[in-house]
Formats: C-alpha cells, sequence, structure tokens
C-alpha cells in the first residue's frame, strides 16, 4: 500500500477511527510530520487538534535511526538496543537529548505561543504519527498523555513494521494502522511525496483547526454557550483538612453548576484513577461539579488495613463534603457521592450518617456489602451500576438493593465485567451516572420510597 502525500493518508487512517466520534475526544499530532495526517483525522471526526512534543534522539552518524526520544512532562524513552548495536556512548546520548532538548523548547513556542496544551485529564486522547519505525517516538507521546490524565490512549499510525504492536509495550490502549508490512525499511518508502513538514505547515493545520472549533464553541444567539464546550471557572489542584492528615484533590465545578459530585476510588487506586476521571469528565460536560481526591495520604495506603476500613474511608469521605460545604464557590449547592468497588461502601457509609444531607449516591462495581450494617439508613437516592458479566458483584449488589429503603434501581450494564473494560461500557455507566444526579442534584426536594 502507498499514500500519495500526508494529507492522503490521513483521510485514509479517519476511516478506521470513525468509533472514536462523539467521544470526549482530543487528536494530538507528533510534529512535524505527524501533524497534517492528524489534522485530517480530526477534522474527520470533528474533535480539537494539539500537537505532542516529541523528540527523536537519532543516533548521531544516522540521524534517521532513532535510539531514543524525549518529550513534554520530562518523558525519556532510550532503545538500549540501538544504543548498544551503534556503540553510541553515555557522552554523545548526552549531546544529542540536549541538543533536541533545545529545539522541542523552540517547538513548544512557536507552536503553541502562550496557549496551554491542551485538555488531557479524563479524555480519549488519539495519538497520530505518518508512521511508526522503531517506536520510540510514539511511546514517548503516550507516556505523556498517560501523565497528563488521560483515561484512554489510542495510537493511529498509517504504516508501521508487522511487528509494531509489540514495540509500544502496551503503554496504548488501543492501535489502529492501515498497513503493516514485513518488509520495512522506512516509513518514506510507503509514501509518493514524503517532503519534510514545515513549522509553517504544522502551524496552518493547528491554527485552521482552532477556527473550526472556536466557532462550534461560540455563545448561540440568546447567549448560552453550548453544554458540551461549558467553561470551567473553577479547576484547580486543592488540598483537604481530614484531622491530622491533608488529601490532595482537584475540584471542578463548571459554569452555573447545580451541584458537586465527590468521588470516593476503590481500593488500590487514588485521585488520579483514570475510569473515575472519564466518569468526571462526562459529569462536568454535562454541567456537574466533580471533586476527585484521595481517601488516604501515601503513608496511610502503605497499610493494607486503612485500604479497606470501611469506616475510615466514610469518615474521609464525610469530612471532605464538610470542607467543600466552606467553600466560596460550592456553598449552597447539592452534594452526591460516587464510589467505585469498595469506595462504593465508603459512599453509602458516609450517605448513611444522619447529618450527611446528601442528594444522590451512584456506585460503579461496588461492594455495597461492605456496608451492609448502615444500609437501611441511607436516605438518599442510590443507583448501583454492575457489569452484566461482573457475576458474583451483581449478586452482592442485588442483596444489598433489598436492604435499602430510599429510592434505588439497579442498572446492569451488559457485557461488562468488574473494570468496565470493554468498549462502550464505561460510556453507558457516565451516561447513567450524569442521568441520575440530574435527576437529583436539581432537585432539592426530598425523596423517598424503594424502585426495583
Amino acid at each position: 500500500m502507498y499514500f500519495t502525500d500526508r494529507i492522503d493518508a490521513g483521510r485514509r487512517l479517519a476511516a478506521l477511527l470513525h468509533h472514536l466520534k462523539g467521544q470526549d475526544l482530543v487528536v494530538v499530532g507528533l510534529p512535524r510530520g505527524g501533524v497534517p495526517v492528524a489534522a485530517q483525522v480530526a477534522e474527520a471526526l470533528d474533535a480539537p487538534l494539539d500537537v505532542c512534543l516529541v523528540r527523536k534522539l537519532g543516533v548521531p552518524f544516522q540521524p534517521e535511526l532513532a535510539m531514543g526520544a524525549i518529550g513534554e512532562e520530562g518523558v525519556r524513552v532510550i532503545n538500549d538496543e540501538v544504543v548498544r548495536a551503534t556503540g553510541v556512548t553515555d557522552r554523545d546520548l548526552a549531546a544529542v537529548e540536549a541538543h533536541e532538548r533545545g529545539v522541542l523548547e523552540q517547538r513548544a513556542r512557536r507552536y503553541r505561543g502562550d496557549r496551554q496544551p491542551a485538555r488531557y485529564e479524563g479524555r480519549t486522547v488519539l495519538v497520530v504519527d505518518d508512521g511508526l519505525a522503531t517506536g520510540s517516538t510514539a511511546l514517548a507521546a503516550c507516556r505523556i498523555a498517560r501523565a497528563r490524565g488521560a483515561s484512554r490512549i489510542v495510537l493511529a499510525v498509517p504504516v508501521a513494521p508487522h511487528d509494531w504492536s509489540s514495540r509500544l509495550g502496551g503503554e496504548a490502549d488501543e492501535g489502529v494502522c492501515l498497513h503493516t508490512p514485513r518488509q520495512f525499511y522506512a516509513i518514506g518508502q510507503f509514501y509518493a511525496d514524503f517532503e519534510q513538514t514545515s513549522d509553517e505547515e504544522v502551524s496552518a493545520c493547528l491554527e485552521r483547526n482552532r477556527a473550526a472549533h472556536a466557532t462550534s464553541d461560540a455563545p448561540s444567539a440568546s447567549g448560552s454557550a453550548s453544554p458540551q464546550h461549558d467553561s470551567l471557572p473553577y479547576d484547580r489542584a486543592v488540598r483537604i483538612p481530614a484531622g491530622s492528615a491533608a488529601l490532595d484533590g482537584r475540584l471542578t465545578v463548571p459554569r452555573g453548576a447545580p451541584g458537586v459530585v465527590l468521588f470516593a476510588h476503590g481500593s488500590g487506586s487514588s485521585r488520579k484513577s483514570p475510569r473515575n476521571r472519564f466518569v468526571a469528565t462526562g459529569l462536568n460536560r454535562a454541567g456537574l461539579g466533580a471533586l476527585l481526591f484521595d481517601l488516604l495520604t501515601e503513608a496511610e495506603a502503605v497499610n493494607r488495613d486503612n485500604v479497606f476500613d470501611t469506616e475510615l474511608l466514610a469518615r474521609r469521605l464525610t469530612q471532605a463534603t464538610v470542607w467543600l460545604r466552606e467553600q466560596p464557590d460550592t456553598q449552597g449547592l447539592e452534594f452526591g457521592y460516587f464510589g467505585a468497588s469498595t469506595g462504593a461502601a465508603a459512599a453509602l457509609w458516609a450517605a448513611a450518617e444522619p447529618a450527611a444531607d446528601i442528594a444522590a449516591v451512584v456506585s460503579r462495581g461496588g461492594r455495597p456489602d461492605l456496608a451492609d450494617p448502615r444500609l437501611p439508613e441511607v436516605k438518599a437516592p442510590t443507583l448501583l451500576i454492575v457489569g452484566g458479566r461482573d457475576h458474583q458483584v451483581l449478586d452482592l449488589n442485588r442483596q444489598a438493593a433489598a436492604r435499602l429503603s430510599c429510592a434505588h434501581e439497579v442498572a446492569v450494564v451488559p457485557g461488562a465485567t468488574h473494570l468496565f473494560e470493554e468498549p462502550g461500557t464505561l460510556e453507558s455507566v457516565t451516561e447513567l451516572a450524569t442521568d441520575w444526579f440530574n435527576r437529583y442534584l436539581t432537585s432539592a426536594v426530598p425523596h423517598a420510597g424503594a424502585r426495583g
């Protein structure tokens, strides 16, 4: 298979990526050659376009051969096999890296100016290049996306060697490639026109995309912004006092939000949980606030007894709720809890406190049985979301639902296992949670009675 040029390659690649359209997506191209390809993909998927600044570390006497790559967020990837085979010394490597780091900083200023990188947190990040050879730059780009909080990473290239996926070591959640030949010498052999992409061309691609999305994000004639692109005037890192501890978190409150959802993560997880971030971003897009925070400090989390201490975790959730009620930007808002796995037990336990005043609770793959003594005391309407293939947990949730006296439902996501890793299942969780919180956080009246 041969491509006429990078535009042709981008259009063909976009045809394989339509399953991503409509997701909370950002397309990132690797400068310079990957950006024209990514621009075609972004246009086809109606998605914002950004650059992921990565620089290949070329062997000094054979610069087209990558011995590694560097990128933003301090990412550094070294291909030890290439370094050994070519006899590159530590001094040679350091010199190349210093030079490329300077180029990286220049490119950042040229392409972005004073603008910040696109928001990756909680989103699907589609990394696009014009091809993959050693995989060093693609690996670095995926690590940058992960460091910036991407909930899912898809790597897409027009051409790569037949064993390309093994070179990535699982850094991407999904890989898409049009052509994977066994006879692979260089990316350029598969393009009729493989002229070097200029900085001006990269800038032009970015500007065209920004202009298109500035139009779609503009306020309507009535003066209100599209809900999907509503601004987030309050979005910052926070530290929450909890007795003698201080818990790290991130609070995001869209303009006009009726309430904020506090997330309780499961055992072994944290505020950086990609699945919780995915759901939180969906709530933000629907106009709801979200607080993602650590229930334990790093020192406390080392003790596994703390990780499974439901009463302790519930107390931390309650302390975070009290703190949130006192913040100027969230005073007077409704509050809800979203608990995942064992965190769902903490959410239900905390919601059962007499002074909790929580508007709604949602559990994802939760263990409500760990809060069994407190279940009859929960007053907030509760949605229990369980995967259809998570049979044991589904049974536990149905048993727990029988002990709830509040309004409640058990929602089963077909085909989903415990972690909701199957395509589309986490989107279903987000939709269910959004509907539930919209129903109850936007209403200040009490709710009672049980629902099947």
